[in-house]
């Protein structure tokens, strides 16, 4: 396995040296221009002073010129591509360097009002999961990514895509040909619209297709017979008026057909296009041993037409439909029925392909998350696929480490029978909040398919659940007290219904609300969650609350987290102890920002 710092600078540089040799080329090829233009201005200056030989010579020099700006327009692209692929990997030694968080996609518009733990986990937004991994170039596959993420897939499929991540771990030249492909602004175009437009009912019927393709072929020949004849003999130009005024009385019929046909199809011209090209480049992929990879490459397949082919079609098609409205070509279009034809080709088209839209778009997108989860999977190496096993709800975890923070202290998680609850008690900041995000975000990536940030992860289908992140809404007139009764009602009914069993993650449990009424509803909710099935973490200050759980025996152990005094600061070292935290920091917190004197104390 190739070091990705290594291999990465080793293409920045390369794809560096590929923008030096565009610029010189480009300013090359802008002086030899300015010559070749020189040399066409002076032989034309000579043919117009009476000698015109010399203007059949500057011809040669004007033809060499419009070569050159072929040319420099070529050069120019290898330069924007080339500028590309060094941002490219730029991001991808941020990634590495963790200086990344300004960056990436970030799509909170993906998750439901309400998810059990997206919120919580930090998976969308801002310096989110998500956000470190999205390297999609379609709204298809980022839709595709963050409905992995969001919700757990069954074991067959976790497998599935495993092996798919894997097989494409080491393909550098696929995700750079993916990230490049198509410019730098991502396809916008929405999956919906296309599957919607591919499979809605036909502007014209299919037994009237051939006809008007007949008449539409007669028409634009009569036309050009007609006008041929106008201007190589005396018949005049009564005949090819009286051709275009048919073809205008046809047209005319036809409008409300063709405008809704044409319409619909030229806006998304330029995604059908990025889509053509990034299909072609993965129906080129070599699937290895994977199952998934094979089955997804006989999904871009329409018979004996690959998806890329058939849009590439649909795409010309769209060109020269818009050839029509050229000022100059646009009279010679009307009378060669120009827009019928184009529309007659895409409702063909559209009969032939449109119901495959969905399949093509569908196998795009879960190949843009394979390739994103492989980008994760190739820039960490020491990161272990974790393995799905059977029987009674577990996660079992060592070593476990936050995705989203470098230098992360490491903890160890064990949930199984006989033990379903670790009450966590613990100082202010000393990591209890962090540990249950550390468990939560990498079930997330196990249950998608990803590599784990973990020396190991075993662990059985679960759902999550999470209440981390839960907050008042002047809007919708909740307190946070009352968004949190919710939220537990929802975990309640994901554990009673357990397919998949619950892995419950409660943050300092109603500590909104007294001691006394936080003791009973935290012992009622963590039996009643306890008894559907579940498993879980849940943090606490209240050192009553963490005693009460001996009433649920070897199914609930106590483990906290500690700090200690340096001089005049607080030390944490975030690793998880066994037993109820012996001492509290909020006093010393408190004199540390200045809000008490040292000698102070709160009043009783």
């Amino acid at each position: 396995m190739s070091d990705p710092r290594t291999e990465y600078e080793r293409r920045l540089a390369a794809r560096q040296a590929l923008v030096a040799d565009a610029d010189a080329q480009i300013r090359r090829i802008a002086n030899l221009r300015f010559v070749v233009f020189s040399l066409f201005a002076v032989a034309f200056g000579f043919g117009l002073a009476d000698r015109p030989i010399m203007l059949a010579v500057s011809l040669a020099p004007l033809l060499g010129f419009f070569a050159l700006v072929l040319v420099h327009e070529t050069a120019h692209r290898r330069r924007a591509r080339a500028l590309l692929a060094v941002e490219h990997y730029r991001r991808a030694l941020r990634r590495l360097a963790g200086d990344w968080r300004g960056e990436g996609v970030q799509h909170r518009e993906f998750v439901p009002a309400d998810h059990p733990y997206a919120a919580d986990l930090d998976l969308f937004g801002p310096a989110s999961l998500f956000a470190l991994l999205c390297t999609a170039r379609t709204r298809g596959g980022e839709a595709t990514l963050a409905r992995w993420l969001l919700h757990p897939a069954a074991p067959p499929e976790i497998a599935a895509r495993q092996a798919a991540v894997l097989a494409l771990r080491e393909r550098v030249d696929l995700r750079e040909d993916l990230a490049l492909l198509g410019g730098d602004v991502r396809a916008a175009v929405a999956p919906e619209a296309l599957i919607a437009w591919g499979t809605a009912p036909p502007r014209i019927p299919g037994e009237r297709l051939a006809p008007l393709r007949l008449l539409a072929w007669g028409l634009a020949l009569a036309a050009t017979v007609t006008a041929v004849l106008a201007f190589t003999t005396d018949l005049g130009f009564l005949p090819l008026l009286a051709v275009v005024m048919i073809e205008a009385l046809v047209m005319r019929s036809l409008r409300p057909a063709t405008a809704a046909i044409t319409s619909a199809v030229e806006g998304p011209r330029r995604d059908l296009d990025v889509i053509a090209r990034l299909l072609g480049r993965v129906e080129r992929e070599p699937t290895g041993d994977s199952a998934k990879l094979a089955a997804l490459a006989a999904d871009l397949r329409a018979g004996e037409v690959t998806g890329s082919a058939a849009i590439a079609r649909l795409a010309r098609v769209v060109d020269w439909l818009e050839a029509r409205k050229s000022g100059l070509f646009a009279p010679i279009a009307f009378a060669l029925m120009w827009e019928l034809h184009g529309a007659i080709a895409v409702e063909r088209w559209r009969r032939h392909h449109g119901p495959a839209i969905a399949r093509w778009l569908a196998a795009l997108g879960e190949l843009e998350a394979l390739a994103a989860l492989s980008a994760y999977a190739y820039e960490r190496p020491a990161d272990p696929m974790p393995t799905i096993v059977d029987g009674s709800p577990q996660v079992r975890g060592e070593e476990l480490r936050h995705p989203l923070l470098p230098g992360c202290v490491a903890n160890s998680v064990a949930l199984g029978e006989p033990l379903r609850v670790l009450m966590i008690s613990g100082s202010n900041m000393s990591g209890k909040s962090t540990l249950l995000r550390t468990l939560g975000i990498n079930v997330v990536l196990a249950l998608a398919g990803a590599p784990v940030s973990a020396r190991s992860l075993a662990l059985t289908p679960l759902q999550i659940g999470a209440t981390l992140r839960i907050e008042d809404s002047l809007q919708n007139a909740r307190s946070r007290f009352y968004s949190e009764l919710r939220r537990l009602l929802l975990l309640r009914d994901l554990a009673r219904a357990g397919d998949p069993p619950l892995l419950f993650l409660l943050d300092e449990i109603f500590h909104g609300t007294n001691s006394h009424d936080r003791k009973i509803g935290a012992e009622a909710v963590l039996r009643m969650l306890v008894d559907a099935g579940a498993i879980g973490l849940c943090t606490t200050h209240d050192l009553a609350l963490a005693e009460s759980i001996a009433d649920l025996g070897e199914r609930a152990h106590n483990v906290h987290f500690a700090d200690h005094v340096e001089g005049d600061r607080l030390v944490f070292d975030y690793r998880m102890r066994p037993g109820i935290v012996a001492r509290s920091n909020a006093i010393a917190l408190m004199r540390a920002i200045g809000l008490l004197a040292p000698h102070d104390e709160p009043a009783a």
